[in-house]
């Protein structure tokens, strides 16, 4: 069979599948990776073990399909958004990548929202002003270190890295990830001069940005390493998150996808970059036609995770032995599911890493409100599972507010495995939630945009009949019904702990993150 690998480098893996021409699943592998968190407000991945695991990713997956039987025809390239790492003049990383949970240019952000300036740069760039974006990163930078700002020959990202670890080429970037830099003009296509001048970096410091169907020729060393003809095409591709849509089938009009990973968004596809008055939502690119407009959560499987190591720490089903922290979090859900929709009265804010849509202010930080003695370990598993849910939902209100109605999500991401997320992410959207078979919903619109670039798939319309669906969840009338009038008090508490964690800082402040180079000398 002629298959396309599909390479998704994530916060905490990187996923390898090859698919089929009707997307089925031919070969898969994962590779892991420690998120460092070095201090106060920081989080950090390093790059040499990013670019190793994408190159592990795709040997193991080419050697697979060579076991299959199958031909590899493309490659097609998947990144996280909003990463920022200093480059050699040859791509070689100079420091940590900073990833877009690292909150260390909150003080940045603070000033240009306070400048009057955030609203009109989100209207060009399609990316909210937040410590995520790499526009505010750069301005930290600028604050902190600006003769290494200055110097540093490169600025990149993820899709920079693995480009430059996999690929014969230029220092080149993908539209959809320059989309999401909060640096690239989206209406005039052209790095945006007022980012740049706050950013503190020149144009000629970040990557030329081609269209996400541009293809690429391998490296000779990593073809032969994965036994691939070194012409095999290698499609430059997007970000995650636009390609979950495609990998989902959420392109026609009406569909959204929600990823629920290590954090979570909610997006659906629109024919032109567009940005909603309120600066509620993003818009980034998957193609130079189509649009994904959505928010994102910083906190979603991440905060069972949290949960299993705060309140379950050797915690085993009975009869189970060495469990694993994935076993631990299914057993910890499944204990939750007992307990009936709201939690018996607990609300939970589950903003462990800050939080970005709907509000994008930083300095948000989780709580339990309603906490009582009666409340046991599944209801604090399940408020939090509820919070993430009505922050999506809060997300999907912005849509409609905008006149963007949704009729179906498509549910993608390693929390989607579980029953109660899907359950409760549908009753608290009020919307049916269809689950892909295959839970690699990203690297397979790798795969998909990949045929696209090669003329298989002219129309991505079409691949919402491509990709096989068998999980249908209807939302629960009477747990939506709970679950709206909830969701005021969500935006209440949120905005009020808010003020009360500013007061705290001023109280009792953390630490500051340091202002030492991060650059290898």
């Amino acid at each position: 069979m002629d298959v396309v690998i599909g390479i998704d480098t994530g916060t905490t893996a990187t996923k390898g599948v090859a698919t089929g021409p009707l997307g089925e699943v031919r070969a898969l592998t994962s590779v892991h990776y420690p998120l460092s968190v070095p201090g106060p407000g920081r989080a950090e991945l390093d790059p040499e073990q990013l670019t190793a695991a994408a190159v592990k990713a795709l040997v193991d997956v080419a050697t697979e399909c060579r076991q299959n039987g199958d031909r590899v025809i493309a490659i097609g390239l998947s990144a996280f958004l909003h990463a920022l790492v200093p480059m050699s003049a040859d791509s070689t990383p100079l420091g940590p990548l900073i990833t877009w949970a690292d909150g260390r240019s909150a003080e940045q952000c603070e000033r240009i929202v306070a400048e009057g300036r955030a609203r009109t740069l989100q209207a060009r760039t399609g990316t909210p002003v937040h410590p995520m974006s790499p526009l505010t990163k750069l301005a930290w930078w600028a604050e902190n270190d600006a003769e290494t700002l200055r110097g540093t020959p490169r600025w990149g990202g993820v899709k920079e890295l693995i480009v430059a670890a996999l690929a014969d080429a230029p220092f080149q970037v993908d539209l959809s990830i320059a989309s999401g830099t909060g640096l690239y003009d989206i209406h005039s296509r052209k790095w945006d001069d007022e980012a740049l001048e706050i950013a503190g970096v020149r144009a000629n410091q970040l990557a030329e940005v081609v269209p996400t169907t541009t293809i690429l020729r391998l490296r000779s060393d990593i073809a032969a390493a994965a036994g691939l003809d070194k012409d095999v095409p290698l499609v430059i591709g997007a970000a995650d998150g636009p390609l979950a849509n495609l990998g989902v089938g959420a392109t026609p009009p009406g569909v959204a996808a929600v990823s629920l990973g290590t954090s979570g968004a909610l997006r659906t596809v629109v024919d032109r970059p567009t940005t909603d008055a309120a600066g509620r939502l993003f818009c980034y690119a998957l193609t130079e036609d189509r649009w994904v407009i959505g928010g994102a959560v910083n906190n979603a499987g991440s905060v069972v995770r949290w949960a299993g190591e705060a309140f379950a720490a050797g915690f085993e089903r009975p009869g189970s032995e060495g469990e694993d922290a994935d076993e631990r979090d299914a057993a910890l859900l499944e204990e939750a599911a007992g307990v009936e929709a709201g939690s018996e009265g607990l609300l939970c804010l589950p903003y462990l890493l800050g939080e970005r849509a709907p509000w994008w202010r930083p300095g948000m930080r989780g709580a339990y409100l309603g906490l009582r003695r009666e409340h046991t370990r599944p209801h604090l598993v399940r408020a939090a599972v509820e919070g993430v849910c009505q922050q999506l939902a809060l997300v999907r209100d912005s849509f409609e507010a905008e006149g963007s109605s949704l009729t179906e999500i498509r549910a993608t991401g390693g929390a989607a495995a579980s029953e109660l997320w899907i359950q409760t992410l549908s009753s608290a959207m009020n919307l049916p939630v269809a689950v892909a078979d295959t839970p690699e919903g990203t690297a397979l619109g790798a795969c998909l945009l990949a045929r696209h670039a090669l003329g298989e798939l002219p129309d991505l319309d079409d691949v919402a009949a491509l990709v096989p669906i068998s999980r249908h969840t209807q939302p629960q009338p009477a747990d939506a019904a709970l679950y709206r009038k909830l969701r005021p008090l969500v935006e209440k508490s949120a905005l009020a702990v808010l003020d009360v964690v500013a007061e705290l800082d001023r109280i009792a402040p953390e630490p500051l993150p340091g202002t030492e180079k991060a650059v290898k000398s």
